[in-house]
């Protein structure tokens, strides 16, 4: 559980930053536990959805936000596996595209980066805290030691921003690890490069699928033939030798036209 109280409102600060004041807006938080961000928001926004897939949780949250204590409509508690949430459905009756925040459990951040970024047109801006090697390769830029699949995955749908580090003191217990907060704004880039999302994203897959070797040798063990591969590559102007880890975004997406128009 965030036990720094100043950490909770710089992660509230964080979804507001730049993009107006939380009143009347509604946030869906992942994971609220035992409500640490939780009350704080409710105090901000115009309606919290809390979507919490522990039981115990889950009752919990309800006691603390029973409606005798407040208006019924500030918060909902929503007893669910976040990765089955209908974010659309949640956002159209809004009438608005969500904010989300969220404390995402280790073991499953992947999954749920990618359940949001699915669900990007529904939304507007997350602030969420992960482990620090984790928003490492989330905000990482080409050519970095942490550039990868899930870098380039997340940025294309929307810029990402690292916020502030907490250490394992700020939570009780203490993990073994430090978290940090980032911010991502969803604004999918699939149009501005040309590419058609499923497509690309299937490429990017084959791109990074084995690291050490090079992009051309990753599109010859995906199919590719060695000379279409060297003929598109070219054509992108990436070297014969790059590993996909230090090829910019833009030039990964020229390389995937050149393979589609082929």
């Amino acid at each position: 559980m965030l036990v720094d109280a100043h950490a909770v409102e710089r992660i509230i600060n964080g979804l507001g930053a730049g993009l107006g004041d939380l009143s009347g807006r509604t946030v869906v938080e992942i994971g609220p536990g035992r409500g640490a961000i939780t009350g704080a928001l409710a105090a901000r926004a115009g309606r919290v959805i809390a979507i919490e897939l522990d039981r115990d949780f889950a009752a919990g949250l309800r006691g603390q936000f029973d409606p005798q204590h407040g208006p019924p409509e500030r918060v909902t508690i929503v007893e669910q596996d976040v990765l089955q949430f209908d974010f659309a459905a949640a956002a159209a009756e809004a009438g608005e595209r969500l904010r989300v925040v969220g404390n995402l459990p280790y073991y499953i951040t992947s999954p749920i980066l990618l359940k949001l970024a699915t669900s990007h047109a529904a939304l507007d801006v997350a602030v969420l805290m992960v482990q620090r090697e984790v928003a490492e390769r989330v905000t990482a830029a080409p050519g970095s030691r942490d550039y990868g699949l899930l870098s380039v995955t997340v940025q294309m749908y929307g810029p990402a921003e690292q916020l502030f580090t907490l250490p394992p003191s700020a939570f009780s217990p203490p993990p073994n690890v430090h978290s940090t907060v980032f911010r991502w704004r969803f604004a999918p880039r699939f149009a501005e490069l040309r590419v058609d999302e499923d497509g690309f994203l299937r490429f990017l897959r084959q791109a990074f699928a084995q690291k050490r070797k090079t992009l051309n040798n990753n599109l010859r063990a995906a199919g590719v033939a060695p000379a279409v591969a060297a003929a598109a590559l070219a054509s992108a102007g990436i070297a014969a030798q790059a590993r996909a880890e230090a090829v910019p975004v833009e030039a990964l997406a020229a390389l995937w036209r050149a393979l589609d128009s082929r």
